[in-house]
């Protein structure tokens, strides 16, 4: 069977597409959509990519009415909550270390949840 490669795009709607995009590229290292294509898109760096469906209204999508949540890979948890803490966003690193790595939770300006993962386990070494 043929397969996917991997994401090659998300999207989401935002009453402030262009603030949002702002706040991706500067807080979070996501460079916006090119405006041509001479420039090319925003690369992430291989690894493990969880694709799951969840019940409607799950708390992990962040509440009644959301859809959607995204779950941003980093190396280094607590390096990449720290500087987002300082220019006033809330991110909750969740205490307990599971066995697939360590989480953190945040909201977009748009009030999305979005989800931080440092691998472990498993995930840090790709499949054969």
């Amino acid at each position: 069977m043929e397969r996917v490669t991997g994401i090659g795009g998300f999207s989401s709607g935002a009453a402030d597409p262009g603030a949002l995009g702002r706040w991706c590229s500067g807080h979070l290292g996501v460079d916006p959509a090119p405006e041509t294509y001479d420039v090319s898109s925003w690369w992430q760096e291989a690894g493990a990519t969880v694709f799951s469906a969840v019940p409607a209204g799950a708390t992990h999508l962040g509440g009644t009415g959301r859809s959607w949540s995204v779950t941003f890979r980093v190396a280094d948890l607590d390096a990449m909550a720290a500087p987002l803490r300082e220019a006033g966003v809330e991110v909750v690193v969740d205490g307990t270390a599971c066995p697939n790595g360590r989480f953190a939770e945040l909201h977009d300006p748009e009030g999305d949840a979005v989800q931080l993962w440092q691998p472990a386990g498993a995930d840090l070494h790709r499949r054969t």
